[in-house]
């Protein structure tokens, strides 16, 4: 075959296009990919990139946890199911004056209850996170601020006022569980300004 033919410059040039194009349409799909997941899950992104130490590992990794998630039967609380968990929450928030610290605990454990109880799966810390990341990205900030207050305590850096700001934390994130909510971003206020016993919603 002659190299300089002009059909063999033609076939040559179709080649190079049909390349181009395919690229042209690999890289407008990652493009779409990255500004689906990015508004999706919000601050979580940017973490799990930060986390995977690459972009495409991150993305391939939120879009299988958002796969797992489709697999579990997720449903919202019964009536009586919210308003035992409602007083349950109440009950912590009465006896955080005196027992701070377990009062902490013991809201991070009813959020795992309630977590089971809706249908999520037995699991550790950060699979809870992952997993509420993909249908609450944006209170999942609270579950992960609420836990690294815990952290601080069991290594015994945390104040009395840290711990009252983790449960608010825990708060704004039992408030979306319990009522199945919007998810839509709650601004916790510096614990100072807060009192605890301010009742959630019903």
């Amino acid at each position: 075959m002659n190299l300089s033919s002009p059909q063999t410059i033609w076939i040559a040039l179709i080649a190079i296009a049909v390349l181009g194009i395919i690229g042209l349409m690999a890289f407008g799909w990652r493009r779409n990919r990255t500004a689906k997941l990015r508004d999706h899950f919000g601050s979580e992104y940017d973490r799990t990139v930060e986390s995977a130490g690459s972009r495409t590992r991150a993305e391939d990794a939120l879009v299988a946890r958002a796969e797992e998630v489709k697999q579990y039967d997720i449903r919202p609380l019964t009536a009586a199911e919210r308003q035992r968990y409602t007083g349950e929450w109440q009950m912590i928030e009465r006896r955080f004056v005196d027992r701070p610290a377990a009062s902490v605990v013991e809201a991070d454990e009813l959020i795992t209850d309630v977590m089971r109880t809706r249908g999520y799966p037995m699991a550790d810390f950060e699979k809870h996170a992952e997993h509420l990341s993909v249908k609450h990205p944006n209170v999942v900030e609270h579950y992960r601020a609420g836990h690294a207050l815990i952290d601080r305590h069991t290594k015994g850096t945390a104040s009395t006022e840290d711990l009252r700001q983790a449960v608010l934390h825990f708060r704004a994130l039992f408030d979306e569980l319990v009522n199945d909510g919007q998810d839509v971003v709650r601004e916790v206020r510096p614990s100072r300004e807060v009192v605890v016993e301010d009742r959630p919603r019903a």
